[in-house]
């Protein structure tokens, strides 16, 4: 430890009296790093420490539960960014410390498009360099505390940044953790990719580490081939056939479990290679189910916790399903989520996708980050008063200063969840704030929190200052307060084009849903050089309504993200068929060409901007007959 000077000390003193928080430079000195032998430094790495205590948390509002649900716990399908999930998970008990394998196929930092199955762009990543590492570096922090300490992590990635992961992994899980590292080999790739000039990639990288070396795994073996079988060729006195080892030493065939798999896998094919695969869902980055079985009947057991925080089209959770665990799925995307919910609701028993339909364990859908106001003023003032302080990053904590009691802390300050539902509506007004004054006064710090529906709060100002004490007022729905942030609050982004489905954003904060307004019009249509009718949309206008910075700066049709249609829409779950980009919406003057054959009934269309926000319209074949002009989304 630095030696500090008399001075130093006594600065630390004061600030520490005054309720603030330590500079950056006097936490490395109090508490210095723990030396490495090595590690990787680059531009804007910052501690595990800090990463841990500076992430906002965000509470997850539950949306939907499919099935009912009679156990304790509930599988987890959940919406909004990674990291700020991951923060909210660790206070819970059912999920810190025991999650038993971890799967994560991150972005690739590739820069680089790639064309997978049927020419389709499969992703387009933007992050790279010292971001990218970081990025990754900050979601592994977090995945070590979930993992239980007998749990594996296995990280999916291809060459060009897997050996910067490498490194990062072994500082945080400790080098002597790393167990494997596996090679998937993309068996058939040549023949698409017979343009490189270069040697063909053919494989993918899997990292395979382990948080303790007490660690679950179940060695797994594959079937002998026949030059493996022929091997066996001896019989003893009984008519058994072995193959001799050693002297004395033989193995039995028909005890023999098979040949032990290696670290090389070869013998699963990519989507690269497979057409027509019934497990396909045309998601960019699928994987296929029996990679996934491979890892989870290794490192895993029934019943047993697995999480996949790039959930994508939800090929981790499918598979977990189908092998008895439990699970929790995080994606940033609505495409992801849409995609991942038809899976679920539509699973066949068999890895591959066959076999006879399997009815799902009960799962609730979560949103983190962008809520459901509406759904949120319903919730009794218990739980109100507990996802407002979850909201703002408060502790619960129940006190009592001159007789009124107070709901918790931020950092700190003391906090005070309004209660608007009291004597059958209050208001908070100037009023409430002098008295609240004459009663606190100088018996509160410097700061004091008051967390109120926006509705309720009969002046703009963000905070009113009372002598030495600044009263915020932290509304619900609003974006954070920025000034009491590092970072100005930055929304979770929605593709426009199906490259950049796996473009990534850290999302700071949270925002509440606000329906985008749309004006479209419906009609019948034969497309250019098409000999058929077509059920058309025409996007007139599509503005966000979401109160984010910039957001209102958006030209007509600059904040649409896509469109997604269910074609047979039952009345009740948005079975995802569809998904039209904004990028070939454009392409197309605005237009979006329905086939008519798809239509069975009634079907419902989901217009999404960029921040995540939805329309939605039920519509039947009849509604583009009448060729008329639809004022839609208009909250």
């Amino acid at each position: 430890m630095s030696i500090l000077s008399e001075k130093e000390r006594q600065r630390i003193v004061e600030i520490l009296q005054s309720g603030k928080d330590l500079p950056l430079d006097y936490k490395h000195i109090l508490f210095p790093p723990e030396k490495k032998e090595y590690e990787l430094v680059y531009a804007g790495k910052e501690r595990e420490e800090d990463i841990l205590a500076d992430t906002m948390a965000v509470p997850l509002q539950p949306i939907k539960t499919f099935g009912k649900n009679g156990d304790d716990w509930t599988n987890k399908l959940i919406f909004g960014d990674n990291l700020q999930v991951m923060k909210s998970l660790l206070d819970d008990p059912n999920v810190k410390g025991r999650v038993k394998l971890i799967y994560i196929d991150p972005p690739f930092a590739t820069k680089q498009e790639f064309r997978g199955s049927q020419d389709q762009k499969a992703y387009q990543d933007k992050i790279v360099g010292a971001k990218f590492i970081e990025f990754l570096r900050k979601r592994l922090v977090f995945l070590k505390e979930l993992l239980a300490a007998d749990g594996s992590i296995y990280v999916h990635l291809d060459w060009k940044k897997a050996h910067y992961a490498k490194t990062i992994m072994d500082e945080i899980f400790l080098e002597q953790r790393f167990r494997r590292e596996i090679i998937w080999t993309l068996s058939g790739v040549a023949g698409f990719k017979s343009l490189v000039n270069s040697f063909v990639r053919g494989h993918d990288t899997i990292f395979y580490y382990s948080k303790t070396e007490n660690v679950v795994f179940n060695k797994e073996y594959l079937p002998y081939n026949e030059s493996q079988l022929r091997r066996f060729t001896k019989k003893d006195k009984y008519g058994r056939h072995y193959k001799p080892i050693t002297k004395t030493k033989r193995i039995y065939l028909d005890e023999a479990k098979g040949v032990p798999i290696s670290d090389v896998w070869t013998d699963i094919a990519s989507f690269q290679t497979v057409v027509n695969s019934p497990e396909i869902t045309s998601y960019p980055t699928q994987k296929p189910e029996k990679l996934i079985e491979r890892i989870i009947k290794a490192s895993s057991n029934d019943g047993d916790i697995v999480l996949d925080a790039f959930a994508g089209s939800g090929t981790t959770l499918a598979v977990a399903e189908k092998l008895g665990l439990r699970w929790i799925g995080i994606d940033c995307g609505k495409l992801a989520i849409y995609t991942m919910q038809k899976r679920l609701l539509n699973l066949k028993s068999e890895i591959g996708n066959k076999g006879k339909k399997l009815k799902p364990k009960p799962f609730t859908l979560y949103h983190a980050g962008l809520y459901d106001f509406s759904k949120l003023k319903q919730l009794p003032w218990k739980d109100w008063r507990l996802f407002a302080l979850h909201l703002f990053n408060c502790r619960d904590s129940k006190h009592t200063v001159s007789g009124i009691e107070l709901d918790g802390y931020r950092g700190r300050s003391d906090v005070l969840v309004f209660n608007y539902q009291q004597d059958g509506g209050v208001v908070l007004d100037y009023g409430f704030i002098d008295d609240l004054h004459a009663m606190l006064g100088s018996k509160v710090g410097k700061q004091f929190f008051i967390i109120a529906p926006a509705a309720s709060v009969m002046f703009l100002e963000d905070y009113i200052e009372k002598g030495s004490v600044r009263y915020y007022i932290l509304r619900i729905p609003y974006s954070i307060i920025n000034e009491l942030h590092n970072r100005d609050f930055e929304a979770i982004k929605q593709p426009i084009d199906e490259s950049q489905v796996n473009d990534t954003v850290d999302a700071v904060g949270f925002d509440f849903i606000r329906a985008p307004k749309v004006n479209c019009k419906y009609s019948m249509e034969k497309p250019k050089n098409q000999l058929v009718e077509y059920a058309a949309i025409k996007i007139s206008t599509f503005k966000s309504e979401a109160m984010l910075k910039g957001a209102s700066q958006l030209e007509n049709r600059e904040s649409l993200s896509m469109i997604m249609v269910d074609f047979n829409y039952d009345g009740d779950i948005f079975n995802l068929d569809k998904v039209y980009y904004a990028s070939e919406i454009e392409k197309n003057s605005w237009k979006v060409y329905l086939p008519v054959e798809e239509i069975k009934g009634q079907m419902m269309i989901i217009y999404l901007d960029i921040y995540g926000n939805e329309y939605r319209e039920i519509k039947g074949i009849e509604d583009f007959s009448n060729s008329k002009q639809i004022q839609a989304g208009s909250n």
